[in-house]
C-alpha cells in the first residue's frame, strides 16, 4: 500500500532529514541548558560523590544535548546496521501493533488524560514537561526509520497534523500550568496572576503591529514550507477510481469515525447539533461564577474535566485515529503496521434485539406475518426493538435521578441547578458518554445498534 523501496535505499533517502532532526534536538536542548545556566537561583539536583560537584538542570540538559549530538552521525550514515541502534526494536513494534485496537486506543487515551489530571501538579512543572517533550520527540525519531511509520507521518497531508498535535500539547500544558499556579496562589489568599496585570493595551498601534509581525513571520514560514515540502496534489477526481481509504479533511475525521458506530443521521446531524446546542447552553446551565477571567482548575474542576474529555478524548483522539491509524477499507492498523489493501476483517455485527430474543429468550426475533398492513408491521417492529427502546429511554431518564441518589456531587448540582437545568446538563453528558460506550461495545461484543429499524430509517 505504501509503495516501499528497498530498506537500505529508504534509509539513504531519509538520512539527511533524520540526522538534521537529531541536530535540531541537540540545539534545542543546548539552548535550554544555556537559559537555565543564565539563572542565578539554580540549585543542585544532587552532588557527585567524592568531588562534591552539584548537578543542576542546566548540566542535565547539556548532557541530553550531547547525547542527541552523538546520535546525529549515526542517523546521517544511512547504514541499516548502524541505524538499527537508534530504531525502536522490532519486537517492541510488533507488540505495539498486536496490542493496538480501537478499544485499547480510546480507553488508553482516557486513562492517560485522567492520570495526567490527577498528577497535574507534577506534570505542569516546566522541567517535567520538557522531559516529556524530549521523550516524545526521541520516540518519533526512533520510529521514522520504520518505513510504515514514516510513510504515514511524513506524508505531506499529515505533516501539519503532526505539528498541530505538538502545538495542542503545548497549549494544553500552558493552560494547566497557569491554572495550577493560580490555584496555589488562591489557597494562599493571593490574587490570580491575571489580576496582577492591569495594564491596558491599545488596539492601535500595539495589537495591529503585533498582528502585522505575526503575518509577516507566518508568510515566511509558509514560503519555506512550500519550498521544502511538495504540495499534496493528486490526480483529478474520478468516479471510477476512488482513493482507498477515502478520507474526509482532517477536521471532519472525527465525524467520519463516528459514522462507524452510528447511522449518518445520528453521527452527521444529531451529535454535531448537540455539540453546538451544548455550547450555547453553557451560559444558562452554569451556576458557578468563579473562574471568570483567569485560569483555574480547582474552582471549576467538573467543567474542566468535561471539556477536556469532550475535546481531547471525543474529538482530537478521533482525528488522530482517522489520520494515522485508519487505513485501506477503513480497517484499523497499528502505527508500525503495513497498510494492506487486501486486509479484510469481517465483523459479525449484531443488534441488541438479537442478543435479547435469540441469545436470552432463545427464540427468533418477532416478525410481522406476510401480507400484514403498515400499522401491524410498525407494531411488530416496535415490539422487536422493545429491549433497546426501554434501555435507551431508561438511559436518558433513569440515570440522571440515579446519579442524584448515589452521588453527593450530583446532589449538589441538582440543588444548585434545579430540575430543568440539571436534566439538560446530564442528558448532554450522557450523549457524550454514548460515543465511547458504543465504540467499546462495537469492538468487544460486536454490538451495532441498540435500536434497529432500518425500514423506517431509525437506527441508534
Amino acid at each position: 500500500m505504501h509503495g516501499h523501496v528497498a530498506y537500505d535505499v529508504f534509509l539513504r533517502q531519509i538520512a539527511g532529514f533524520l540526522g538534521s532532526y537529531y541536530l535540531f534536538l541537540s540545539l534545542m536542548n543546548m539552548v535550554m541548558a544555556f537559559v537555565l545556566w543564565q539563572r542565578t537561583n539554580q540549585r543542585a539536583l544532587f552532588r557527585l560523590p567524592g568531588i562534591g560537584v552539584g548537578v543542576t538542570d542546566a548540566f542535565v540538559w547539556l548532557l541530553v544535548a550531547l547525547a542527541f549530538l552523538l546520535i546525529a552521525p549515526l542517523a546521517y550514515s544511512g547504514d541499516p546496521n548502524i541505524v538499527s541502534f537508534i530504531t525502536v526494536p522490532s519486537a517492541a513494534r510488533a507488540l505495539i501493533n498486536r496490542a493496538m485496537s480501537p478499544t485499547v486506543y480510546i480507553t488508553g487515551t482516557f486513562v492517560l488524560l485522567l492520570f495526567l489530571f490527577l498528577l497535574r501538579r507534577f506534570f505542569v512543572r516546566p522541567m517535567v514537561a520538557w522531559a516529556l517533550l524530549n521523550l516524545a520527540l526521541l520516540l518519533m525519531g526512533m520510529s521514522i526509520p520504520d518505513q510504515n511509520f514514516a510513510a504515514i507521518v511524513t506524508k505531506p497531508d499529515n505533516v501539519p497534523i503532526v505539528s498541530m498535535i505538538f502545538l495542542l500539547g503545548f497549549f494544553t500544558w500552558l493552560a494547566a500550568n497557569k491554572a495550577v499556579t493560580n490555584d496555589e496562589r488562591l489557597k494562599q489568599g493571593l490574587d490570580p496572576l491575571e489580576k496582577l496585570d492591569t495594564e491596558k493595551v491599545l488596539v492601535w498601534p500595539d495589537l495591529v503591529y503585533t498582528e502585522l509581525i505575526c503575518m509577516v513571520a507566518l508568510t515566511a514560514v509558509l514560503l519555506l514550507w512550500a519550498i521544502a515540502l511538495q504540495a499534496p496534489l493528486e490526480e483529478p477526481a474520478s468516479s471510477v477510481k476512488t482513493p482507498n481509504p477515502s478520507k474526509a479533511p482532517w477536521y471532519f475525521l472525527g465525524l467520519q469515525e463516528m459514522l462507524v458506530y452510528f447511522d449518518p443521521w445520528m453521527a452527521g446531524v444529531v451529535l454535531p447539533s448537540l455539540v453546538l446546542f451544548g455550547l450555547m447552553a453553557i451560559p444558562y446551565i452554569d451556576f458557578n461564577k468563579q473562574g471568570n477571567g483567569y485560569f483555574t482548575i480547582d474552582q471549576r474542576r467538573f467543567a474542566y474535566v468535561m471539556f477536556r474529555f469532550g475535546f481531547l478524548v471525543l474529538w482530537v483522539t478521533l482525528i488522530v485515529m482517522g489520520t494515522f491509524l485508519r487505513g485501506p477499507n477503513w480497517n484499523f492498523f497499528g502505527p508500525y503496521e503495513t497498510w494492506d489493501a487486501h486486509k479484510v476483517e469481517a465483523l459479525n455485527n449484531r443488534d441488541l434485539s438479537e442478543f435479547f430474543w435469540v441469545d436470552l429468550v432463545r427464540s427468533s426475533r418477532p416478525r410481522a406475518p406476510e401480507g400484514s398492513g403498515d400499522f401491524t408491521k410498525i407494531g411488530y417492529a416496535i415490539y422487536k426493538e422493545l429491549p433497546g427502546i426501554f434501555l435507551t429511554i431508561g438511559y436518558f431518564t433513569i440515570v440522571p435521578p440515579l446519579l442524584v441518589v448515589m452521588s453527593r456531587f450530583f446532589q449538589h448540582l441538582f440543588i444548585k441547578m434545579g430540575f430543568l437545568r440539571y436534566m439538560v446538563m446530564t442528558n448532554l453528558l450522557l450523549f457524550m458518554a454514548l460515543l465511547p460506550i458504543k465504540m467499546i461495545l462495537r469492538w468487544t461484543v460486536n454490538l451495532k445498534y441498540f435500536i434497529s429499524m432500518p425500514e423506517y430509517l431509525l437506527n441508534l
